[in-house]
């Protein structure tokens, strides 16, 4: 299976980089993992919905130049589905057992997805409705990513 991460914004602290290299490497052994950074658009402290728009949009842009033919697209979205990592675990595995080999998951930037990106989501999922940092929010989901596979192999990491 090929997991793929698209995320926008560039990891910068060393620790958050050590983090995601430890995940990459747990992963490696489940699926073909494949990491994504595309750049976040500056916007004003003061932006109106207009500046907003216009970021995201820009953003949306380098984001479906990394999306494949087939993939299925699954958006990191606030007001997504909330759910467990046993029911987590379960729908990755669903995808796999219907022949769904390439998934994609999508992190936006400070102010979420372009609307062009979330319409051709097939999951829109969220972790909780708190706010997350960015470079930790990315960390959670490869941990959660790598917990579902040790769920899916009966592996003893889950508990």
């Amino acid at each position: 299976m090929r997991i793929g991460i698209i995320s926008v914004g560039k990891l910068k602290e060393r620790y958050w980089v050590q983090a995601v290299d430890e995940y990459s490497k747990r992963l490696s052994r489940f699926c073909r993992l494949e990491y994504v950074e595309v750049a976040d658009e500056a916007v004003p402290p003061k932006a109106g919905p207009h500046e907003i728009d216009l970021a995201l949009s820009r953003e949306g842009e380098r984001i479906q130049k990394h999306i494949h033919p087939g993939d299925v697209l699954i958006t990191m979205e606030i007001n997504g589905r909330e759910m467990d990592s046993v029911d987590f675990a379960k729908k990755i595995d669903s995808y796999a057992l219907a022949g769904k080999s390439s998934l994609t998951f999508v992190i936006g930037g400070s102010h979420g997805l372009h609307p062009d990106i979330t319409r051709q989501s097939d999951w829109h999922l969220s972790f909780s409705r708190m706010t997350f940092p960015h470079q930790l929010f990315r960390v959670l989901l490869l941990e959660q990513i790598y917990r579902a596979f040790k769920i899916n192999h009966n592996e003893t990491y889950h508990k």
